[in-house]
């Protein structure tokens, strides 16, 4: 008498980070060179969806890779668009002001520098509160506004706003 062992699906193992690195770095290099157009902020952005990849322990099957890296790299890609405008903005701002009231070149890099920490603290903070910041400093709008626009209730944008404002303070301390 034959006895048969039952199959049992096994699910595919995680690929190793340095496997992950080797097998997509070339490829993702190349994606987001192509949307960036400038092969060394392509290279540190390759850099940073791999060390995104390492600190959030993330266990990557092989064949969900490639649209993985491409998720975290396009949120780092608006990450950068938006830091880009940002010091587009202040840069504008700046070359509209008379001679004798433009800062000097450690005050410009300095407060660029500030706009970088500002913008990544806004990155990290949960939607609705980055919303509702840059509803209330960007655009100007009221807290009942923002409430109505987000369909949350006014106390939610207070708190909102309270968590928003704390992470500034605390981002311009460091």
């Amino acid at each position: 008498m034959k006895t048969s062992i039952p199959s049992v699906a096994v699910a595919p193992a995680a690929a190793p980070i340095d496997e992950l690195y080797r097998d997509h770095q070339p490829w993702l290099f190349r994606w987001l060179r192509g949307k960036l157009g400038n092969p060394f902020r392509a290279e540190d952005l390759t850099q940073d969806v791999f060390v995104r990849v390492i600190a959030g322990r993330k266990q990557v099957r092989a064949e969900q890779a490639r649209p993985f890296l491409r998720t975290i790299a396009q949120g780092l890609l608006i990450d950068h668009y938006r830091r880009a405008g940002l010091e587009q903005a202040y840069l504008d701002y700046l070359a509209a002001l008379p001679e004798p009231h433009q800062p000097s070149a450690e005050t410009r890099a300095a407060v660029l520098q500030q706009i970088a920490m500002l913008d990544r603290m806004l990155a990290d903070l949960p939607d609705n509160v980055r919303r509702a910041f840059v509803m209330a400093q960007i655009d100007g709008l009221s807290y009942a506004e923002i409430a109505e626009r987000l369909g949350v209730s006014l106390s939610a944008v207070q708190q909102y706003m309270t968590r928003a404002l704390m992470a500034c303070y605390v981002c311009l301390q460091d």
